[in-house]
């Protein structure tokens, strides 16, 4: 159970079914992600007035071991959110999603993109549908068309420099996403 769990109201008359369904979810946050230190529910009505037709805010704050993640569902013009109950889902769920990749960031499992290199095109067999990029430090990389971004076989000209990730091919090293350099725009 996360500990403490505050509640909030604003604007809003305090009711134990809401607050027994936000806890409800907060339960379930704490099954899912089990590290979180504490949580602050604050709901809000945005405009005080009507008795019908008000659209509710919830903004969570959630305190977990290297920070806080905050959402924040303001309800704009969706008329869903003139439902309480359905205000409540949404941030939770949101909150979930933040959860989620908080945890994976933690594990270790954040998505890591291929570093681009520049190279220049030594020569290319348009015929034979490849070419050789010769990197700054000498070496000789293979690419296929199939590896090329808004360029032909065609347009690549000897010494022409180009941008690319470097994968290992089965019979060495070769360039995948292969695009002009940031000197040389794609002729349209």
């Amino acid at each position: 159970m996360i500990i403490p769990l505050q509640v909030t109201w604003r604007n809003v008359p305090q009711s134990d079914a809401v607050e027994a369904a936000i806890r409800d979810k907060a339960q379930k946050l704490d099954q899912f992600y089990d590290r979180i230190v504490s949580c602050r529910a604050l709901i809000e009505a945005a405009h005080r007035r009507h008795h019908k037709g008000n659209l509710y805010r919830l903004r969570l704050e959630i305190e977990v071991p290297d920070g806080e993640i905050v959402v924040t569902r303001d309800p704009g013009e969706n008329h869903a959110h003139e439902d309480i109950y359905v205000a409540v889902r949404d941030a939770f769920d949101a909150a979930r999603r933040q959860l989620q990749d908080y945890s994976a960031k933690r594990r270790g499992e954040v998505k890591r993109h291929d570093e681009q290199r520049t190279a220049e095109v030594m020569f290319t067999v348009p015929d034979e549908d490849y070419g050789f990029l010769r990197t700054a430090d000498g070496r000789e990389i293979y690419f296929h068309r199939n590896a090329l971004i808004n360029t032909s076989l065609d347009e690549l000209e000897k010494g022409a420099e180009v941008l690319f990730v470097e994968e290992q091919g089965r019979e060495g090293p070769q360039a995948k996403r292969v695009s002009l350099g940031k000197h040389h725009p794609p002729t349209q």
